[in-house]
């Protein structure tokens, strides 16, 4: 007999299987809720405010225009390239944070020739400052970035390096004049010829700002010099962008993903204000900005903010009378500092792939991925290799440059989209009431809605509602203490320093005249016409900092603001290990918490294993007996265990019983140890306090709270 199944030919699959509506699939899912409100249990409240809906359907976005845009075209929220990245991939853009030139040089070229295909040289605080190394501060020299105080440096940074066949992203600080005359100084005596190369050259003002605290300048001259570099670029550089806009240390300081676009939005829209001021058209101005942007961790909230981005930029970009080659802004991505661990470090790895694949999706023109042990070392060649094969495996074996807006025509993606864009700009016009962006940060608008942020989050991180692997859950308990890997700047420092001292005496008298007369001149010179001035002193010997105080005497002394708070959110935790490990290097091992384990094995593991990864989280030496039937085994066991806390894990049920008595005998003989009760029965709470319990631990309890007050009680925390 055949087993083969023969079906009619007149079989149809929908007529068999009836797609329900939303309203009976929600009538259904509300009957399997047995009475727990469907808004409370399956609406997920973003830190964005974003309500998200456990499904989503084709009228979700039945409204919405945009979705049968066609890449390349109209508001470009599927993309500015109408062949996505078939034509072209994105850029594998990869910081190498190494302040020695020779040291910089070496790993550049290493990792061109291993897949990275753009050249991103971020500046130490020196360099953005236009100051010498030797006339700087020895934590500001090579402390985030390549230390350049001239064009000898610069020279050995670039050594045997086509900079016309990669493109060239130099991030300037608060000004791009310096760095724009030592690219004009290397270029023309190497003969380079600078309409070939490709990139940007960025002053990003307002990011230093908020960052630093202050500006060395007014930002009226700022803006004026932003202003020259342009009309520069323009003429002489004209693939180079010179405005940059940079997300970073609003996600660094906690903002939410909104807050990130809403800031940098209007923070591009008070550029574009004083380039028309000063002149220059909206698409002079629209085609030399390039946008940054944090890539966190939420995955669909990130391909939904880049997508949002484009739609914005697009609309003021039309706002203002642009072209339509002037929308398609250029994104650079950077997967996100903020959730960066130093303990369980190659997690990080997890976290930079989730955030890359959502920064390509989303459609980044270039990305930074970052080193799994950034929070804590400077990347060796190894560090680095796992950092750029993540994106040369998504785009080499996952087949993402294949793939035009992959994320196009998703019910969620679509709408979420539309949600964050309305949102941010719900934002951005807030900023605009208050006058802008510069008037917003002296206001302290960004930085008081960044912190309530913030303290949402760091409540659910205290909670543990919010998860990060091997910090507040799932923590190694192996694990030892991250050896910090960072340069010793005293040394570095010293090093510059008697370089450049002998590079200021050496030279011929009549050179050493000639720059001076070079200097003299750019003090009273506001135009085009100080970069050319600049690059001839430069190519004389001139330095950066005698330079860039030429360029900026006349100006005076800027404003000051607040500054944003820069941290990652696993500090909070990573803080309590850190006095763990500082107990432990004192008294010879680490605190240590005891489980009563009482009763039966069903009756205690999942509380003691919820109290066991509880205390692990700070690095406690947890002690896990088999389980007790008698309480005075368990009163014998732990007050020999010498334990600092006591964790009594039964059920409910067995509590009334077994606490009182387990309480009073342990305290009777150690008076110091602090007993915890595993669960928070209601309705014996007041009664298990009388008794003598300390502290309840349970989900959603404040973790943070519990185990900093422990540490503080047997002297771990100052």
């Amino acid at each position: 007999m055949s087993n083969e199944v023969k079906l009619d030919k007149d079989f149809k699959i929908g007529d068999d299987f009836k797609t329900p509506s939303y309203d009976e699939w929600k009538e259904k899912v509300t009957t399997d809720l047995k009475g727990a409100p469907f808004e409370k249990k399956l609406i997920t409240k973003t830190y964005e405010d974003i309500d998200l809906q456990p499904i989503y359907t084709s009228k979700d976005i039945e409204s919405l225009p945009q979705t049968n845009n066609k890449p390349g075209f109209s508001d470009l929220i599927r993309g500015t390239k109408a062949s996505g990245y078939l034509g072209k991939g994105w850029e594998v853009c990869q910081e190498l944070p190494y302040g020695d030139a020779e040291e910089f040089n070496e790993a550049l070229k290493h990792d061109l020739e291993h897949g990275q295909n753009s050249i991103n040289i971020v500046l130490d605080s020196a360099t953005q400052l236009g100051i010498d190394a030797d006339y700087a501060q020895s934590n500001q020299v090579g402390d985030c970035g390549l230390s350049v105080s001239g064009l000898n440096s610069f020279t050995r940074a670039l050594k045997d390096i086509e900079i016309t066949k990669y493109p060239l992203h130099i991030h300037a600080g608060f000004s791009s004049i310096p760095m724009l005359m030592l690219l004009s100084a290397y270029s023309r005596q190497n003969s380079i010829n600078l309409q070939k190369v490709t990139g940007s050259v960025e002053a990003d003002p307002l990011s230093y700002l908020v960052s630093i605290g202050k500006l060395p300048t007014t930002l009226k001259f700022t803006f004026n010099r932003m202003k020259l570099a342009t009309e520069w670029a323009i003429e002489n550089a004209s693939q180079l962008k010179t405005i940059g806009v940079s997300g970073i240390p609003y996600s660094s300081a906690g903002a939410s993903s909104v807050q990130e676009l809403a800031f940098v939005m209007a923070t591009a829209v008070q550029y574009i204000e004083e380039m028309l001021e000063r002149v220059l058209t909206i698409d002079e101005v629209a085609k030399n900005i390039r946008l940054t942007f944090a890539i966190g961790p939420n995955y669909f909230m990130e391909i939904a903010r880049l997508r949002a981005a484009r739609l914005i930029w697009s609309n003021i970009i039309d706002a203002y009378g642009g072209s339509d080659e002037s929308k398609k802004i250029d994104i650079h991505g950077r997967t996100a500092i903020y959730n960066q661990t130093m303990y369980d470090p190659y997690v990080n790895m997890l976290r930079t792939t989730t955030e890359a694949f959502s920064a390509v999706v989303g459609g980044v023109d270039s990305l930074h991925t970052n080193t799994f042990n950034e929070s804590f070392a400077i990347p060796d060649s190894f560090a680095r290799r796992v950092a750029r094969n993540t994106q040369i495996i998504l785009n080499e074996e996952s087949h993402l440059s294949e793939l035009i807006d992959p994320a196009g025509g998703s019910f969620y993606v679509e709408k979420l989209t539309d949600e964050v864009a309305k949102a941010a700009w719900i934002e951005f016009q807030k900023i605009d009431d208050l006058g802008g962006m510069i008037e917003a940060l002296k206001a302290n608008y960004p930085q008081e809605a960044i912190d309530k942020v913030v303290g949402i989050r760091n409540k659910d991180l205290r909670k543990r509602k919010n998860s990060i692997v091997g910090t507040n859950n799932y923590c190694n308990t192996k694990e030892k203490k991250p050896v910090t890997q960072l340069p010793n700047f005293a040394e570095f420092h010293k090093k510059r320093s008697d370089y450049l001292q002998k590079h200021r005496v050496a030279g011929e008298s009549d050179k050493h005249n000639s720059v001076i007369e070079k200097l003299n001149k750019m003090v009273d010179t506001s135009s085009t016409d100080l970069i050319e001035i600049g690059t001839d002193a430069l190519l004389e010997g001139a330095t950066l900092g005698e330079i860039s105080h030429a360029a900026r005497a006349t100006a005076d002394e800027s404003l000051s603001i607040n500054t944003l708070r820069l941290h990652r959110a696993a500090q909070l935790f990573e803080e309590l290990k850190e006095d763990t490990f500082s107990y432990e290097k004192s008294h010879g091992y680490k605190p240590k918490i005891f489980l009563a384990t009482m009763g039966a094995l069903k009756q205690f593991k999942a509380r003691a294993d919820f109290s066991r990864a509880f205390f692990e989280v700070a690095g406690f030496d947890v002690i896990y007996p088999n389980g007790f039937s008698e309480n005075n085994e368990a009163v014998k066991a732990a007050v020999e265990s010498r334990a600092n806390a006591v964790v009594i894990c039964s059920t409910d049920e067995n509590y009334p019983a077994i606490v009182p008595p387990l309480v009073k005998g342990i305290k009777d003989k150690n008076t110091s140890v602090t007993m915890v009760l595993a669960g928070y029965p209601k309705d014996q709470v007041e009664s298990h306090k009388k008794s003598g319990v300390d502290e309840f631990i349970f989900l959603g309890c404040d973790a943070y709270a519990v185990l900093s007050e422990l540490l503080t009680k047997i002297g771990a925390r100052g």
